[in-house]
């Protein structure tokens, strides 16, 4: 977001929310930099699991390496908390574990934010989505982590879902309050 913003010569951070994610990007430069700021932050974290994947493949903990390559990328991300909040990023996680946790994270969000225009919500909801997913998927042998490291599987997962909460701390005081923005609408009446 921020180079992206710099490419049209504008510092997104003193704008919005003040940080370069994907709703602020598309709040204040519009869809296509929304967009382009998805992909940017998305695919860096598609690659770096696709990375662990391949590097560990035919390891019996494939999947928590996926899930640390992820945590990296995240952490990265929010390094200086002035990035976004770390969700466009946690989607290229949710695309990189299994489908079935990518399909029910997917709809939540969409139904969420179509429901109720908060972006915010729904991003909330996705991490701890995936956090029960892990857990359930996880106690059934779905993900490739052996039995001596599925607490810390679950564990990195715990850490990801808490991270993406706190980074929306202020969006959830907003949420209730009735103050937090729409993604489109304005504000709550």
């Amino acid at each position: 977001g921020y180079l992206y913003g710099k490419m049209n010569h504008i510092d997104i951070r003193n704008y919005g929310s003040g940080n370069s994610g994907t709703t602020n990007a598309l709040r204040v430069m519009g869809k296509k930099a929304g967009l382009i700021v998805f992909a940017g932050d998305f695919l860096k974290t598609v690659f770096a699991c696709l990375a662990a994947r391949i590097i560990f493949k035919g390891s019996p903990d494939t999947d928590l390496y996926v899930l640390y390559a992820g945590l990296g990328v995240v952490l990265g991300h929010n390094l200086h908390f002035k990035g976004g909040k770390g969700i466009a990023s946690m989607a290229g996680i949710l695309v990189s574990m299994d489908w079935r946790v990518t399909l029910v994270c997917a709809a939540l969000f969409l139904g969420a934010v179509i429901i109720t225009r908060y972006v915010s919500l729904g991003s909330i909801l996705v991490v701890i989505s995936f956090f029960i997913q892990i857990l359930v998927y996880g106690a059934h042998g779905t993900f490739t982590v052996s039995a001596d490291h599925l607490m810390e599987f679950y564990v990195v997962a715990f850490v990801l879902m808490a991270m993406a909460i706190w980074r929306h701390k202020t969006n959830i005081k907003r949420l209730l309050s009735g103050t937090e923005n729409k993604l489109w609408g304005g504000k709550k009446n």
